[in-house]
């Protein structure tokens, strides 16, 4: 968050897939129920490799979208080689970003 305060979280899996939710949500939500409303970035670790692919799927990047800013930072990758974005990359022509439609 912008205050410095560090959430984590983790993918929590349902037999009914639509039910599960990722690691990034999971984050989120904790965060948001404990009164944050600013995000600075998102630190994104796994996969397998060299370089991780694991990118947030659409529903994390709306919900990125309804708190953070465009120069939100997302980073993707491992702690030796990793890579980073911002919101408005990856989530190009959204739904509004900040709040703002």
């Amino acid at each position: 968050t912008k205050s410095g305060k560090i959430y984590k979280g983790c993918n929590i899996e349902n037999s009914a897939y639509g039910d599960t939710i990722c690691a990034e949500r999971t984050a989120f939500f904790k965060a948001i129920s404990e009164g944050e409303r600013k995000f600075e970035a998102i630190a994104i670790v796994g996969g397998k490799g060299e370089l991780c692919d694991c990118f947030p799927c659409g529903a994390c990047r709306q919900v990125m979208a309804e708190f953070c800013d465009g120069d939100f930072k997302i980073v993707i990758g491992t702690p030796e080689k990793y890579r980073t974005f911002t919101l408005s990359e990856l989530l190009p022509h959204c739904f509004g970003i900040g709040g703002e439609q």
